[in-house]
């Protein structure tokens, strides 16, 4: 890299420590337990071992330590699920001693407190622990469970508050950490984590890990199986089992032009490398963005780069998120409307504009299906968890219309104006946490003030504060969706003159989207077998199909639908299927069968989902 590049981030690093007292004393994350404003975790160092013969991670982490409050003494680290065997402190003359500790009360998904008493100077703890079973930030699958059925295989998922069920950490946003890690492993296996996955390049049991650049917990990442690399730019590769590396390479070759677009729309790349990590179908989302490696669902791999907009995604990740992050949980609207606004310039000027003007279409759609699902306050922008799994911010709210508030910005100012706000804003805060208030702020202070009477304040609150979604929210008609809904009409008129052989993936989408939801068995029939829905290798037009022909008790479905369910379980469509199929009298004992079987292959986070729906 050139010596500017790493100027640039030396400078960045050093707002980061200048600004990280003023932001934790500002910021209280009633999702946890700890006490930065008074004692703060700097920089973490893990040793773990991992163990698949018990499903277990045993170790130590340790924490460097800042006192904000000179005559604090006890730091309070949030755990769940975690076995503390010993803490040790390093006192001021460096020697390393017992500490007491004390674990608080279950409280539900918060987990305990670990409150640790801290001699008058001493700068560093280590905690002794081992996970458990019930340590939902980890799935660990068996042999049969992995592509290659050969190895087993282990990943974690801190997002929201799922770290502190396998790192006894200060486990909230507000706070960010540099890390290294040393991770031993079977020595067939190879250990990746969210860091300088360079040094790793053997595989010998034992694997080093660097990174450098503060993250907040729930970016902190490890993932262990019989992974292989292979390269697909200079700054880009892939991590994957054999069975899915060359097919992903393939896919998703155009990720470093997508890197190159972004770093000219809002700032050079300030990462590094950026690798895609394909895991398992038990995966339960589409995407993490981990930084330096995002973790990525298989059932993006179509063959036909028609689903790349979730690498869009989690690369827009690495600016809005991972180097600015929303402070608390209620505030995820600033990590996903502001990724889900930069995914789709991305896919514009990689793809062109009729694509995203599609996928715009489409999460608009996604948006006003859900919206009627959910209460007033949870289609604010700005959400009230207390009390609340966090888990429960991600809906298409934070993504679509944080997304649709943005670019209603970019109308009003012009893309220029807004353009130049958003690289602001990202340069002004780069490495630190954010709330909605101070967003606000900068907002009145960077555009409204500077351009008035463009958008009033009560414009902005309108769309931060209240449900619904505004009328203000800009239209991007499709011609490509133009002509769906014309051979659509003819289709409702029983006059089918289908012509789609020139069609996308987004525009069968769209048809799935606005069949009539009353259809008959015979025309049931006929759409799948002139289209092959059923048989669909595509998992979001399968799960679109699925969707509209679960409630009208289509009966061919049945075997294909159970043999997705017991392949696939990324939350986005497991959930809403046995949702459908729970709703439908006729099917529910079905939706029990299968989930019987396919439950012990799913992540925790989706049982926990399904399970409030299968009975």
């Amino acid at each position: 890299m050139p010596q500017m590049f790493y100027l640039f981030h030396f400078f960045l690093l050093l707002m980061a420590v200048s600004f990280s007292a003023q932001l934790q004393a500002q910021v209280r994350d009633q999702h946890s337990f700890s006490n930065p404003e008074q004692i703060s975790s700097r920089h973490l160092l893990l040793d773990v071992t991992v163990d698949f013969d018990k499903s277990e991670l045993r170790g130590f982490v340790e924490h460097q330590l800042k006192r904000q409050q000179q005559d604090a003494n006890t730091l309070v680290l949030d755990s769940r699920a975690l076995v503390i065997e010993k803490v040790l402190q390093q006192k001021a003359d460096g020697q390393w001693a017992s500490a007491y500790f004390q674990l608080g009360e279950a409280a539900g998904i918060l987990g305990q407190s670990l409150s640790i008493q801290l001699s008058p100077g001493s700068q560093k703890v280590r905690v002794y622990y081992h996970t458990t079973a019930d340590s939902s930030g980890l799935q660990w699958l068996s042999p049969a469970q992995t592509s290659e059925k050969q190895q087993p295989f282990l990943f974690s998922q801190s997002q929201a508050i799922h770290a502190r069920s396998w790192i006894p950490l200060q486990d909230t946003p507000a706070v960010r950490v540099s890390y290294q890690a040393r991770i031993r492993t079977p020595k067939q296996l190879l250990a990746v984590m969210s860091a300088d996955n360079s040094k790793n390049t053997e595989r010998d049991g034992d694997y080093h890990f660097d990174m450098p650049q503060p993250v907040p917990s729930y970016l902190l990442a490890l993932a262990v199986g019989d992974l292989h690399f292979q390269s697909m730019s200079a700054q880009t590769g892939v991590y994957a089992e054999k069975t899915w590396l060359k097919k992903a390479v393939n896919e998703f070759a155009d990720t470093q032009a997508m890197m190159d677009v972004a770093s000219k729309l809002y700032g050079q790349y300030p990462w590094g490398r950026y690798d895609l990590l394909i895991l398992p179908a038990s995966f339960p989302f589409g995407g993490m963005e981990n930084p330096r490696l995002s973790f990525i669902t298989p059932t993006v791999i179509t063959g036909d780069k028609s689903l790349v907009s979730l690498i869009a995604h989690e690369l827009a990740h690495s600016w809005s998120g991972n180097l600015i992050t929303n402070s608390n949980w209620e505030d995820l609207w600033l990590n996903e409307g502001f990724t889900n606004f930069f995914e789709n310039r991305l896919m514009a000027e990689v793809y062109g504009k009729g694509r995203a003007d599609m996928e715009y279409s489409l999460s608009v759609a996604e948006l006003t299906r859900t919206m009627p699902d959910l209460t007033q306050a949870d289609q604010a922008l700005k959400l009230k968890l207390q009390g609340r799994d966090p888990d429960e911010a991600f809906s298409p709210v934070a993504y679509v219309k944080g997304q649709l508030f943005l670019s209603f910005l970019e109308q009003r100012f012009g893309r220029e104006r807004f353009d130049q706000f958003v690289s602001l804003y990202f340069k002004t805060f780069a490495f630190r946490s954010m709330d909605t208030a101070r967003f606000l702020q900068f907002l009145q202070t960077n555009l409204l003030d500077k351009y008035p009477q463009v958008v009033s304040k009560a414009e902005v609150e309108q769309w931060v504060f209240q449900g619904g979604l505004p009328d203000t929210y800009p239209k991007r008609p499709s011609d490509a969706f133009s002509d769906v809904e014309k051979q659509l009409a003819l289709f409702v008129a029983g006059t089918p003159q289908w012509q789609t052989s020139q069609w996308t993936v987004h525009q069968w989408l769209h048809l799935l989207d606005k069949l009539p939801r009353q259809l008959s068995g015979q025309q049931l029939i006929n759409l799948d077998q002139q289209f092959g829905f059923s048989q669909s290798q595509n998992a979001e037009l399968f799960v679109a199909w699925s969707r509209l022909a679960v409630p009208l008790n289509y009966e061919a479905l049945k075997q294909p639908l159970r043999q997705f369910l017991l392949k696939v379980g990324r939350s986005k469509f497991v959930v809403p299927l046995y949702r459908a199929l729970a709703h439908n009298p006729h099917w529910q004992d079905f939706a029990k069968q299968v989930y019987q079987q396919a439950r012990p292959g799913y992540h925790p986070l989706t049982q926990a989902q399904v399970d409030k729906i299968v009975q």
